[in-house]
């Protein structure tokens, strides 16, 4: 069992928030990431009104457009790796495809597997399928949705990947919604909501003044003056 500075309870609070709030709060907590750390291009969810999946980064990179070269990767091992034994993980895999998502290494069987595996979850840059026969509540963020697995295999796993920007290490916090990923520092968790706390407190006093029928530019601009930095 790794040695972890929060708890499987720390981890299920930040289920609260979505994934935009998470970065709010670490633009705080840890302000030199505010521009590296989340994922840069759109995504597609399986489905939007899945709360925030929260959990630790199992990392791993596919590819499908053709055949493996080489020995194959025990996908056993793979399940080995991916497997919750103390906190929930997410797989977050780098499909190095020259067109990603060529073939979907998700569907109804992967999913299944995993999600007995106590994995809730991926983000990927590669594709999905099987929408109709998905593993009931797991969510899958990803590049794009395909037919096919054509000759998706592993190439590696437990190494960084980066997926759509994001740089993801082994055992990395990852918070996950329909808008995206981020990765979550670890001694930052616990920190979470406080820092939360006070950016729902400083958009509280600009968005009471707009929604206001008495508003005016000026009630804004002191607005803006007493609720410091905002985004």
């Amino acid at each position: 069992m790794a040695d972890h500075p929060f708890t499987r309870e720390d981890l299920d609070i930040l289920k609260q928030w979505d994934t935009p709030t998470i970065c709010n709060g670490l633009e705080i907590v840890v302000p030199e990431r505010r521009a590296i750390g989340f994922t840069v291009e759109p995504m597609v969810a399986v489905d939007r009104t899945f709360k925030p999946i929260v959990g630790l980064a199992r990392t791993g990179m596919i590819r499908a457009k053709e055949k493996m070269r080489g020995p194959a990767i025990d996908r056993t091992d793979w399940y080995d790796y991916v497997h919750a034994r103390d906190l929930p993980t997410i797989a977050v895999l780098q499909d190095i495809d020259p067109t990603p998502g060529f073939g979907a290494f998700w569907g109804e069987v992967q999913t299944t597997v995993h999600k007995a595996l106590g994995c809730i979850g991926c983000v990927t840059n590669g594709s999905f399928r099987d929408l109709d026969m998905l593993a009931p509540e797991f969510q899958i963020v990803g590049g794009r949705i395909g037919p096919s697995h054509a000759h998706v295999h592993m190439v590696d796993f437990g190494h960084a990947v980066n997926v759509f920007g994001m740089l993801v290490e082994h055992d990395d916090v990852i918070h996950a919604d329909f808008h995206g990923a981020v990765v979550v520092p670890a001694d930052a968790v616990k920190k979470l909501p406080a820092a939360i706390d006070l950016v729902s407190r400083r958009e509280k006093v600009i968005l009471d003044i707009c929604r206001d029928p008495g508003f005016s530019p000026d009630k804004l601009r002191e607005a803006l003056r007493r609720s410091g930095e905002i985004h």
